[in-house]
């Protein structure tokens, strides 16, 4: 089974979404509804869990939300004015029903449900250490050693004790947990993975964006700070904490901006898809060109491709068009059939590109095999010339916060300089806008290179915490570390 995504699998793959109400009446449905409006950072499979006061229900899936928790019988028998939910696509842990989030555990205090998006970057080493202490774990995914750490804390409250084991926790984390006490939601200290709060009527809200409040009609009251818990009780009472004292600059990922978020959402105060638009109009300003059309690779470059037609004059059209009715996987049973799979995904607008030069607008470029796909079909359709700009700078390093990126050495722009990577894909031209105007176009003056605002460790190797740029060995080594599927 190979996928129909031809041009989606090479891009850097969403983490997570999670999506979490407090004291609505429909709990589980409405967390439904904001699943579904964060599938598209997570495709592998979905959960929700809920409380009703007396005890938890709980139902995970593979697949998508739609199918799963489109079934009214599902949506009664998660039952409660409380409920969380997850949608996953898979940075560690293998792909399996038991990975599915919320994880659900029956400890000493009662029932404890999480739901998680990021990456423990020290969960082997708390596995093992877990592990040779006693702990039995039911799943390969780096969430549950949360769970562990929580069960085993001597602190008496179940809030100290949720403290203490995100004390010992590294990396990237945003979490929505339920306990018979409340619904917990917190971000790590730097803030990498987003967390936002909303409410409707006197139900409170969280999600990992503010698009999933506009499907379900909720307020966006502020983001989750960066190193903020905060606890909502009985009544719909909140209190906030600040566990880890005086934090470190705040860190976000600036590929939210770039690709993860949808472009109706807003991300650190931002509109994503203003923001796009402006890395296209810096683009246009950094690299420009002279051609017939601005021609976006559809979805995630439309917005960049029309700030770069407005900017350069250029006239934006659809050049590639996108069929929406492909399922996830298709049977590809020989070179030719998987060739001609490339097409059911997307196909060129041959009637328009015929005797023009083009400027094909791209978030991103990881393997390049998307890119060289690309360009071949503008030629086939008639291009006389083909222009590859980029909306972001050259990934050339990999992530380890909650991003599914490839090892370093499978980056293209790890193994090549621009001017290689443009005759890899048979481009006439290639340019990426720069670290600086990407930083521009977010609102930010400069990038502050000794303390830089976002987590760009995918472009700069600039790593927000202890990890480093590494050599070629001390990464393999770290990467077996970091996705070891099982113990």
């Amino acid at each position: 089974m190979l996928t129909t995504h031809p041009f989606d699998d090479d891009k850097l793959r969403e983490e997570c979404g999670i999506f979490g109400v407090y004291g609505a009446e429909t709990a589980s449905a409405m967390v439904a509804l904001g699943l579904h409006a964060l599938q598209h950072r997570g495709q592998e499979a979905a959960g929700i869990t809920s409380w009703d006061g007396e005890e938890f229900h709980t139902h995970r899936a593979m697949g998508h939300v739609a199918g799963n928790f489109d079934n009214d019988e599902i949506i009664r028998q998660l039952a409660g004015d409380v409920a969380c939910g997850h949608v996953r696509y898979s940075t560690t842990g293998e792909t399996a029903l038991r990975n599915v989030q919320p994880l659900y555990a029956e400890l000493a205090s009662g029932g404890f449900a999480i739901a998680h998006n990021g990456n423990i970057s020290n969960a082997m080493n708390l596995r093992r250490r877990l592990v040779r202490e006693g702990a039995i774990f039911q799943s390969t995914s780096d969430t549950e050693v949360i769970i562990h750490l929580l069960a085993k804390s001597r602190y008496r409250t179940l809030l100290d004790r949720f403290i203490d084991a995100l004390k010992q926790v590294e990396g990237a984390y945003s979490l929505i947990c339920l306990t018979p006490e409340g619904m917990i939601a917190c971000r790590d200290p730097l803030g990498i993975r987003p967390l936002v709060m909303g409410r409707l009527g006197d139900a409170i809200i969280f999600a990992s964006e503010t698009v999933a409040f506009d499907v379900v009609g909720a307020e966006y009251i502020r983001q989750v700070d960066p190193g903020e818990l905060i606890v909502v009780t009985q009544g719909g009472e909140l209190r906030s904490h600040r566990p880890f004292g005086e934090t470190p600059r705040a860190r976000p990922c600036i590929f939210e901006h770039v690709y993860f978020s949808r472009p109706d959402s807003i991300v650190d105060g931002s509109s994503v898809y203003s923001v796009r638009k402006g890395i296209g109009a810096q683009l246009a300003v950094e690299s420009p060109v002279e051609a017939d059309l601005v021609i976006p690779v559809p979805d995630s470059g439309v917005p960049a491709a029309i700030g770069y037609s407005q900017e350069s004059g250029i006239p934006f059209e659809l050049g590639i068009i996108r069929s929406h009715y492909i399922g996830r996987t298709f049977i590809q049973p020989g070179d030719k059939v998987r060739h001609l799979g490339v097409k059911l995904k997307h196909n060129a607008n041959r009637a328009l590109i015929n005797g023009k030069k083009i400027v094909l607008i791209d978030d991103s470029i990881v393997r390049g095999t998307t890119s060289l796909k690309i360009v071949q079909m503008m030629r086939e359709a008639g291009a006389t010339e083909v222009h590859m700009r980029i909306a972001s700078p050259p990934t050339r390093h990999s992530c380890f916060y909650g991003v599914d990126t490839p090892e370093r050495g499978k980056l293209l722009a790890h193994k090549m300089d621009v001017a290689q990577m443009c005759a890899y894909i048979h481009a006439d031209s290639l340019a990426f806008v720069s670290i600086e105007g990407l930083y521009r176009a977010i609102g930010e003056s400069r990038r502050d290179d000794q303390s830089p605002q976002y987590c760009d460790a995918c472009f700069t190797g600039d790593y927000p915490t202890t990890l480093t740029d590494f050599d070629d060995q001390a990464e393999v080594n770290q990467l077996e570390l970091l996705r070891e599927r099982v113990v």
